[in-house]
C-alpha cells in the first residue's frame, strides 16, 4: 500500500509536464496608414475609428435601425451561430472532463436456488453488494491539457464567427435597406416623368390635330412617354424583390418592408476616421477567429507528441459484499483493490510520426491564413477608403450633369413652344434629363453603400 501512495504522488507531482509548442503570438507586417486615405488625412494618427462606433450611431434611420434589431435577434445564420458556440462549449466540457477520475458506484443482489438432486442436497444461497470505483489515466504529458486548449480556443473561435455574422448581418440590412429606397427613388422620379411626358403628348397631340405640328412630333412625344412607363414596371418587380430579400434577413417570410428616411436625407459623413492599422487586428472578428483557429491548430500539436510517451492509469474499487444481505454492512464484508497500468507504444509502423507531422502541416496552413486574412483586411479597408472618397467625388459631378441636363431640357422646351426648334430637340433633352436624374440616384446609392463596405471593412457593426 505504500508503495503505491508513494508511485501515486510521483505521478500526480510529475503530471505538470506538456509536450508540444507553446503559442506564441506570430508577428505580422502592419502599416502605419492605410491606403487610400485622403492626402489630408494620412498625417492623422488619432486612433478613433469608424469601426468602433455602434451601427445605430452610423446609420441614424429609425427605421433601419429597427429592422437591424429585429435581424440581429432572428436572422438564421445568427441563430445558427449561436447554437455552434452551444455546441463548442459542450465540446470544451466534454475534452476538460478527461484530465479528471471518473468515479462510479454500484451494487447488486443475486438469489440462487437449486432443489434436490440425487448426487447433491438442496441449497439456496444470497450476495449482496455496495461498491464505488474510480479510474484515472493521469495527464503526465499534457496530451488532456493541450486538447482542452484546443478545444477553449475553438470555442472563442466559435464567438467570434458569431461576430463575424453578425457584423455580416448589419451591413447586408443596411445595403439592401438603402438599395430599396434608391429604387424607391428611381419609381417615384419615373411616374413623376411619366406624367410630366403624359400632358405634353397630349399637348403635342392637340397642336397636331390642329395642323400646328406634324405626326413625326407627335410618335417623338410617345417615345419620351413610352420611355419612361417601360421603367415602372421593372422598378416595381426589383422592389418587391429586395423586400422579398430583406424579410429573409429577418428571418421572415417574403412580406413589405416599412421605409422610414429618403434615399437623400440619408447621413452622409464628409470624412470617416480609418483610425490606427495595428487596431484592426483586435477589431475584426474574422482576424480573431483565424487566430483562435491558429491557437486549437498549435495546441493539437501537443496532443499528437503526447502519444509517443506512456499511459500511466490508476485504478481502484473499494466496497462491501455479504453472503448474507443482515450482515453486508456489518462484520468482516468489506472488499478493495487498487492497480495501476503503463502502456508504452512500440511499433505503430510510422502512425504516430504521421500523426505528429499532420497536426504541424495543420498548424502551418492555419498560420498562413491568419496572415492571409490580416492581409485580405487591410485591403478591404484601403478598397473601401478609396471607394468612399471617390463615390463622393462622382456623386457631385452627377448632381452638377443632372442640374445642366435639366435645365437644357427646359431651354428645349421652351425654343420649341417659341417654334425656333423641333422636337427632336426636346426628345434629345429630355431623354438626357432623365437619365441622369436616374443617375444622380445610383451616384447617391454608391456613396451609401460604400459608406456601408467601409464600416464592414474597419469591423464595425458585432458591437452591441
Amino acid at each position: 500500500m505504500r508503495k503505491f501512495i508513494a508511485l501515486l504522488g510521483l505521478t500526480v507531482l510529475g503530471s505538470g509536464c506538456t509536450v508540444g509548442p507553446n503559442y506564441k503570438k506570430p508577428a505580422v507586417n502592419v502599416p502605419g496608414t492605410y491606403r487610400g486615405l485622403a492626402p489630408e488625412e494620412t498625417g492623422n494618427t488619432d486612433s478613433a475609428s469608424l469601426g468602433d462606433q455602434r451601427w445605430w450611431d452610423v446609420f441614424k434611420d429609425e427605421q433601419l435601425q429597427s429592422l437591424i434589431r429585429t435581424a440581429l435577434q432572428q436572422n438564421y445564420d445568427v441563430r445558427i451561430a449561436g447554437a455552434r458556440i452551444l455546441q463548442a462549449q459542450a465540446q470544451l466540457g466534454i475534452t476538460r472532463a478527461d484530465q479528471f477520475p471518473t468515479v462510479s458506484a454500484g451494487t447488486g443482489i443475486s438469489d440462487q436456488r437449486s432443489a434436490k438432486g440425487k448426487f447433491f442436497p438442496a441449497f439456496e444461497t444470497s450476495t449482496g453488494q455496495v461498491n464505488v470505483s474510480a479510474a484515472w489515466e493521469l495527464d503526465f504529458w499534457g496530451r488532456f491539457r493541450r486538447a482542452t486548449e484546443a478545444a477553449r480556443a475553438n470555442l472563442l473561435a466559435s464567438e467570434s464567427a458569431r461576430q463575424e455574422v453578425m457584423l455580416i448581418l448589419v451591413a447586408n440590412v443596411s445595403s439592401a435597406y438603402f438599395q430599396l429606397r434608391a429604387l424607391d427613388l428611381e419609381l417615384e422620379i419615373s411616374k413623376r416623368t411619366l406624367a410630366s411626358r403624359s400632358e405634353s403628348l397630349r399637348l403635342t397631340t392637340i397642336l397636331a390635330d390642329r395642323g400646328s405640328t406634324s405626326m413625326l412630333d407627335v410618335r417623338q412625344a410617345e417615345q419620351l412617354v413610352f420611355t419612361a412607363a417601360a421603367e415602372i414596371p421593372s422598378l416595381e418587380q426589383q422592389i418587391e424583390q429586395e423586400e422579398n430579400l430583406i424579410s429573409v434577413l429577418l428571418g421572415k417570410n417574403p412580406d413589405t418592408v416599412t421605409r422610414g428616411q429618403a434615399l437623400t436625407e440619408q447621413t452622409r459623413p464628409p470624412a470617416v476616421p480609418a483610425g490606427l492599422p495595428s487596431s484592426l487586428l483586435e477589431r475584426r472578428p474574422d482576424i480573431r477567429e483565424a487566430e483562435q483557429e491558429l491557437i486549437g491548430a498549435n495546441a493539437q500539436i501537443g496532443v499528437a507528441k503526447a502519444a509517443y510517451f506512456p499511459q500511466i492509469s490508476l485504478s481502484g474499487s473499494a466496497g462491501l459484499q455479504s453472503a448474507a444481505l443482515t450482515n453486508l454492512f456489518s462484520g468482516p464484508s468489506g472488499t478493495w483493490n487498487f492497480g495501476t497500468s503503463l502502456a508504452q507504444p512500440i511499433f505503430t509502423a510510422g502512425k504516430l510520426r504521421s500523426n505528429v507531422r499532420f497536426a504541424e502541416a495543420q498548424q502551418q496552413a492555419s498560420l498562413l491564413f491568419y496572415q492571409q486574412t490580416i492581409q485580405g483586411a487591410f485591403r478591404s479597408v484601403s478598397d473601401a477608403l478609396i471607394a468612399y472618397r471617390k463615390t463622393r467625388e462622382f456623386r457631385a459631378q452627377e448632381e452638377l450633369l443632372f442640374q445642366s441636363a435639366q435645365d437644357a431640357a427646359r431651354l428645349s422646351h421652351m425654343r420649341y413652344s417659341g417654334g425656333v426648334t423641333g422636337y427632336l430637340e426636346v426628345l434629345t433633352n429630355e431623354t438626357n434629363a432623365f437619365s441622369a436624374e436616374l443617375g444622380l440616384v445610383q451616384a447617391q446609392l454608391n456613396e451609401l453603400l460604400a459608406l456601408v463596405q467601409l464600416y464592414e471593412a474597419l469591423g464595425g457593426g458585432w458591437q452591441q
